[in-house]
């Protein structure tokens, strides 16, 4: 068994409020720094700088994971994780299919940049992704196993676009066995107050800036049973461990 320290939630340049700084390699890079083995891309309502950012962490030795911050019909961001890239890119069309599309002013919300494996800019979305989606917060879960991914509610203990302040309470209705919290001195009063017991939390840094990742040094980690480094087992093992809560 291996202690693996983690981020499942990083915006890159895609991202209208991300920094220009957050490109591929420069995450990727920020990430070795810091510690961090595993680290999930997850731009809202996009995919599409997942496959720049599985090339750029080859340079570094940091396993990638391929993800989305899904906002859903009722404004609440779901991270969506999966364990293959391809089945990223899919679900990424099923998710552009049910955008609402307004054309982006990148003078008022930033650009949303897509990016190749050398951070050369090869793209970019013309409509606005930070919108809510037509995806209604129950729907997520079976959508999201259609290809194969695990989702969660993100940054439950955040005012803004998190289930509990929009909801007034978790929402165990959905079938959510994940949560995320974006400070881990939360978590013992969030499991008290929305009874929680049942639920796993994951902490992850919502870094829309270079300097908001985790610091990979701290002792909230994921046990996994890998001894090599060994890229797909890595992510094989961790998907296998995140279904099984």
């Amino acid at each position: 068994m291996s202690a693996y320290s983690y981020d499942f939630h990083v915006h890159s340049c895609l991202s209208p409020c991300g920094d220009a700084d957050m490109t591929p390699n420069n995450i990727a890079g920020m990430a070795f720094l810091n510690g961090i083995r595993m680290v999930a891309l997850t731009d809202h309502n996009s995919s599409r700088n997942c496959p720049a950012f599985f090339e750029a962490t080859k340079k570094y030795g940091v396993v990638p994971i391929a993800g989305m911050e899904l906002t859903t019909a009722e404004d609440i961001h779901v991270v969506c994780l999966f364990e293959e890239l391809q089945e990223a890119l899919l679900f990424n069309d099923k998710v552009d299919a049910r955008r609402v599309r307004v054309k982006n002013r990148p003078d008022i919300f930033g650009e949303q940049q897509i990016m190749d494996g050398e951070d050369n800019v090869i793209g970019e979305d013309e409509d606005l992704l930070i919108n809510a989606t037509t995806i209604t917060l129950d729907e997520v879960p079976q959508l999201v196993q259609k290809y194969h991914g695990v989702c969660y509610p993100a940054h439950i203990d955040r005012p803004a676009n998190g289930a509990i302040e929009i909801l007034g309470d978790f929402p165990h209705y959905a079938g959510f066995h994940l949560a995320e919290l974006h400070d881990q001195e939360n978590k013992e009063a969030y499991v008290k107050r929305y009874g929680l017991e049942n639920v796993r939390l994951l902490v992850s840094s919502d870094a829309h800036y270079l300097d908001q990742l985790r610091d990979g040094f701290d002792n909230d980690r994921i046990e996994l049973d890998v001894d090599d480094f060994d890229e797909g087992l890595i992510r094989r093992r961790l998907f296998e461990d995140l279904r099984a809560h």
